[in-house]
């Protein structure tokens, strides 16, 4: 099971929101790249992080930053906000980035999401996330009125190498992810998924390492307001 830390990236500071919505957010004293720092120090291997600013804008507004944390500390990071282009999924994989996230740019077009994974195999990973079983787009502001699941069928054969599946009602919340709906998410995809949104203890690490198909988990909140120690968190880390 592997343990990704999140970093959240708006005006170059660390943040968090609440079910993604940017008027309820936390700025925390710690810089993106101080925060990667800690992470690798503790001896985790992976990194989540999204730009929020290049969620808001479509352009690879962080992209300085992404490049000095993949180069100083060696952490496989995955890396989301505002991916709408090949050009911007360029950029980050020459920069080292493993895996680059393509959200609501690929649920509004399939085709896009096509040629993304021919273009860059075992590069792409698939950011679903949803509300009340439907999938939500452009920030969490709109509701696509696609059914996850059968959006999922569509395109389960294109090549996608991850599949990242948030719960938006628990993202934040440190409520626990939504493990039901996060079991039916993995028991139709063709590749490994990544739980993400609200993780509150290390009990929800452990419940997840039940699951099948489930490669990791995405802890953030409840490590920024200190409910998960970073020591305990990093023995999970596998």
């Amino acid at each position: 099971m592997k343990i990704f830390p999140a970093i959240d990236i708006k005006d170059k500071k660390c943040v968090r929101l609440v079910k993604g919505d940017f008027d309820n957010k936390t700025e925390y004293d710690t810089s993106p790249f101080e925060q990667a720092g800690k992470y690798k120090d503790h001896g985790f291997k992976n990194l989540h992080i999204v730009d929020l600013d290049g969620a808001l804008t479509g352009e690879t507004v962080n992209l300085d930053i992404i490049q000095d944390i993949v180069g100083k500390f060696d952490l496989k990071v995955e890396i989301g906000g505002g991916i709408r282009n090949l050009e911007s999924i360029q950029k980050y994989t020459d920069v080292g980035v493993e895996k680059v996230i393509l959200g609501s740019a690929a649920i509004k077009d399939k085709i896009f999401l096509k040629e993304a994974c021919k273009r860059f195999p075992n590069k792409i990973a698939l950011g679903l996330d949803a509300k009340d079983g439907l999938l939500s787009v452009s920030g969490w502001k709109e509701n696509s009125n696609q059914l996850t699941l059968d959006y999922l069928k569509e395109v389960n054969d294109y090549g996608v190498s991850r599949l990242i599946f948030t719960d938006i009602n628990r993202d934040g919340m440190k409520q626990s992810p939504n493990f039901e709906e996060t079991s039916k998410v993995a028991d139709t995809s063709n590749c490994p998924v990544i739980i993400s949104g609200g993780v509150s203890s290390i009990n929800d690490i452990k419940k997840a390492k039940s699951l099948k198909n489930i490669e990791g988990i995405i802890v953030g909140k409840a490590i920024y307001d200190g409910d998960i120690k970073l020591a305990e968190l990093v023995k999970e880390d596998a």
